[in-house]
């Protein structure tokens, strides 16, 4: 079995795609109007529209998440959040450097998902 990607399902695919370029500095791939995709070297992040999981019924809400983190790996944790120039109330953690030693800073994506932008620490010489 192979790790394929996360599904962000959104109301919003057009806002939610923009705030993720911003935050990837990459465009989205667009193959369809209700769906964006960020592929990177680790993983892939899809933005998919609600109604393509419609027959899903309600297992599936957009702006409902409270237990998933969105994770991006950086070099520069404050240059980063310092370059995205987020509104305050969508900031979750500003940066900070977690016990076991990471650099965090954790915000609020425009549908309410949790987003990490961390960085590990250097490993000694």
């Amino acid at each position: 079995m192979s790790f394929s990607s996360i599904r962000v399902v959104t109301d919003d695919v057009d806002q939610l795609a923009a705030f993720y370029e911003r935050v990837t500095g990459h465009p989205a791939e667009r193959p369809a109007p209700v769906f964006a995709q960020f592929t990177g070297p680790g993983a892939t992040l899809a933005i998919a529209h609600a109604a393509t999981v419609a027959a899903l019924g309600d297992a599936v809400a957009p702006r409902n998440n409270r237990s998933v983190i969105v994770e991006f790996e950086v070099t520069d944790v404050d240059a980063e959040f310092a370059r995205l120039r987020l509104d305050p109330e969508d900031v979750v953690l500003a940066p900070t450097t977690m016990p076991w030693g990471n650099r965090s800073a954790l915000v609020h994506d425009p549908d309410g998902n949790l987003v990490n932008l961390f960085s590990k620490p250097a490993l000694p010489a």
